[in-house]
C-alpha cells in the first residue's frame, strides 16, 4: 500500500548525553523510522538530527511536529527570552542551545520541549504505567536521579522543573560515603544514584550480587524519597524506571523500608496495596521517546485547535 503524502506524520528525540534517538510515526503511534546519533557537538548532533527528518519524514506526509524530551537543564518558562534553551550544562559545548529555535528554523514545524524525565512521565501517563491515573510521579535512577511529577493530568511545573534528585536526605546508618554530589552532601542523587554505588563500592551496580549491603542501602534512600514524594504531593502511584531499577528484587525493599517510615500515617489505599503503589514503568526503555511522540501529537493538536 503507497503512503498518503498528504497526511501528517509526527517525530520524537529522546535527546540524552550519550545519544539522541529520533523515530518517526503516523498518527496512530506506528513507527516509520527510527535512528540513534551520537551525542557530540551541538552542531554536529543537530544538523543529524535534522537530516534524518528531512530525510524520511516526506516518505511519509508531512512532518506536523516534532517532539523533544531532553537533557538539561532546560529553560521551560514560556515568558523567557531563552525559553526552550539548554541552559547551564555540564556537557562541553552545550550551555546556552537554542533548542527549539533550532528545529523550528530547520524543519519549519511545531515543537514541544519538556526534560527527559518529563518526558517518560508523559509516556507513562500516556501509554504506561499511568494510562489509569492523573496523579503520580515517575522517577528515573540511573546516572543521575529525577522525578516528573503529574498533578491532575499534567505536568508540574514551576520557576523551573523540579529537582527531586537534589532532595536532602538523613545518611543511611551504615553508610559512610562521601556525597559524589558537587554541590550537596546528603542529597538523593549524590547518595543513591547509579553513580554514586559506582563509586562507592567501585563496582558497576549490575555487578553487585543481591544479597550485597549495597542494595539495603539503595532502598532505605528510595524509600526516604517515597516517603517525602508521599507526603508532599500524595500520588495514586510513584512509577521507578532507569538502569539501576531494572533489578527486580529492590522493589520489596523499597516498599518494606517504605511501609515502616510511613508508620501508618498514609491514605489507606497506599498502606492496604504497596505493591500497587510503588511500582516498575510498564514502557521500560522506550518511556522517553514514547512521551515525545505524544508531546509531538499534543502540540500538533492544540494547535488545531486554537
Amino acid at each position: 500500500m503507497s503512503e498518503d503524502k498528504t497526511q501528517p506524520v509526527f517525530g520524537g528525540v529522546e535527546a540524552g548525553g550519550t545519544r539522541f534517538i529520533c523515530v518517526l510515526a503516523d498518527s496512530r503511534g506506528f513507527i516509520k523510522a527510527r535512528t540513534e546519533i551520537p551525542t557530540t557537538t551541538p552542531d554536529a548532533t543537530l544538523a543529524a538530527v535534522r537530516d534524518f527528518f528531512l530525510q524520511t519524514a516526506p516518505m511519509y506526509g508531512y512532518l506536523a511536529a516534532l517532539g523533544v524530551a531532553s537533557f538539561g537543564p532546560l529553560d521551560l518558562d514560556r515568558r523567557s527570552a531563552t525559553y526552550g534553551y539548554i541552559t547551564k550544562t555540564s556537557r562541553p559545548g552545550w550551555s546556552q542551545i537554542d533548542l527549539i529555535g533550532y528545529f523550528k528554523r530547520s524543519l519549519n514545524t511545531l515543537v514541544e520541549l519538556e526534560t527527559e524525565v518529563n518526558g517518560s512521565a508523559v509516556g507513562e501517563f500516556t501509554e504506561g504505567a499511568g494510562v489509569d491515573c492523573e496523579n503520580f510521579v515517575y522517577v528515573t535512577v540511573g546516572t543521575g536521579i529525577a522525578a516528573g511529577i503529574f498533578a491532575g493530568g499534567k505536568l508540574m511545573q514551576g520557576i523551573s522543573h523540579p529537582e527531586v534528585g537534589h532532595m536532602m536526605v538523613p545518611q543511611a546508618m551504615d553508610d559512610h560515603f562521601d556525597s559524589c554530589c558537587p554541590f550537596h552532601t546528603h542529597c538523593l542523587e549524590g547518595l543513591a544514584s547509579g553513580t554514586a554505588i559506582h563509586k562507592r563500592w567501585q563496582t558497576h551496580p549490575k555487578d553487585l550480587p543481591h544479597d550485597h549491603l549495597a542494595w539495603d542501602i539503595e532502598a532505605y534512600y528510595l524509600a526516604v524519597m517515597c516517603v517525602n514524594l508521599t507526603w508532599m504531593y500524595a500520588p495514586e502511584k510513584i512509577i521507578f524506571g532507569g538502569g539501576v531499577m531494572v533489578s527486580d528484587f529492590l522493589f520489596p525493599k523499597i516498599r518494606a523500608n517504605l511501609k515502616h517510615m510511613l508508620n501508618g500515617y498514609a491514605h489507606d489505599v497506599v498502606l492496604k496495596d504497596m505493591d500497587s503503589y510503588v511500582i516498575p514503568t510498564v514502557l521500560g526503555g522506550n518511556a522517553g521517546i514514547t512521551g515525545a511522540l505524544s508531546l509531538a501529537r499534543r502540540c500538533y493538536l492544540e494547535a488545531r485547535n486554537t
